[in-house]
């Protein structure tokens, strides 16, 4: 496996200093070992142009875009494209640009996740003489490139651009892009019936995907987590209160009937792990 080196706002044949080493393959499913690119390797070594350019001959690089901005998220069989892009700006123009994402701390001597574009171009349209917008896309499945839970949190994102000219740009701290692991609730609120004034107790689970085993595991306790209410005409739910999870994600407390309506819980999520509402469970109250 080989791994970009890092380079902010790098010019010509600067790029071609990005070495390639390998990597340690933590493999548990056996996937395929993948290559990650020098910058001059994307773009082609030919289209390295001057060792000597400064910074401001580079392009501007801006309004870098993943997934629509919406959280990457994935359960135990998730295979997902979404769409990654970058306006950039040159004097010359725009002939091409690159985005990837990749976990670690840094892209040569520590990278444990990638997922690289599936095109060998940009499709980059021009609005002016100097700016272009620029688009790929980027497949990423839970079996092949998240072997491990580790993996689930803040990815950095590698933006790069190629000028008209051959002036290249790149950082591969650009920005950063959660990938988390998909969360499930459950809840359950009994007795069904039940008379009016009388307790109800609402039990449910909060489960997450297990990247290594590819199921779905209970959430460590503490997790905080909101019982809230819906009466039976409206379609708002306003918050009862809040509960922390139990050993193995188990949740459970209890209300008191007032009306007919619907209970569930909702997890507003972290780092790591994915927003999820349970479905509503309906009371009668009589």
């Amino acid at each position: 496996m080989r791994m970009r080196a890092t380079v902010v706002a790098v010019s010509g044949a600067l790029a071609l200093s990005a070495l390639a080493v390998p990597a340690a393959q933590a493999d548990s499913r056996d996937a395929a070992s993948i290559d990650k690119p020098s910058v001059a390797e994307r773009f082609g070594a030919s289209s390295a142009k001057s060792a000597f350019s400064t910074a401001a001959d580079v392009p501007t690089v801006s309004n870098v875009t993943v997934n629509a901005g919406k959280n990457l998220v994935f359960g135990t069989t998730t295979v997902k494209t979404f769409n990654v892009s970058l306006t950039a700006t040159h004097a010359s123009g725009i002939a091409d640009a690159y985005i990837d994402l990749w976990h670690g701390t840094d892209p040569v001597n520590d990278i444990d996740g990638y997922f690289p574009p599936n095109e060998e171009a940009a499709t980059c349209t021009a609005v002016s003489a100097t700016t272009s917008n620029c688009k790929l896309t980027i497949t990423a499945s839970t079996y092949d490139n998240l072997l491990f839970n580790s993996l689930a949190g803040n990815w950095h994102v590698t933006a790069a651009a190629l000028s008209n000219d051959g002036e290249i740009y790149l950082n591969d701290f650009y920005k950063t892009h959660k990938v988390q692991r998909a969360a499930k609730l459950t809840v359950n609120a009994s007795p069904e019936p039940v008379a009016k004034g009388k307790t109800i107790t609402v039990s449910g689970k909060l489960t997450r995907a297990n990247w290594e085993t590819l199921g779905y595991s209970g959430m460590p306790s503490g997790q905080s987590v909101v019982l809230q209410f819906r009466k039976k005409d409206s379609t708002t739910y306003s918050n009862v209160k809040g509960i922390k999870t139990l050993s193995g994600g188990a949740l459970k407390t209890t209300v008191t009937a007032s009306t007919d309506g619907y209970y569930r819980f909702t997890y507003a999520g972290i780092t790591s792990t994915a927003a999820v509402n349970a479905t509503g469970d309906f009371v009668d109250v009589q």
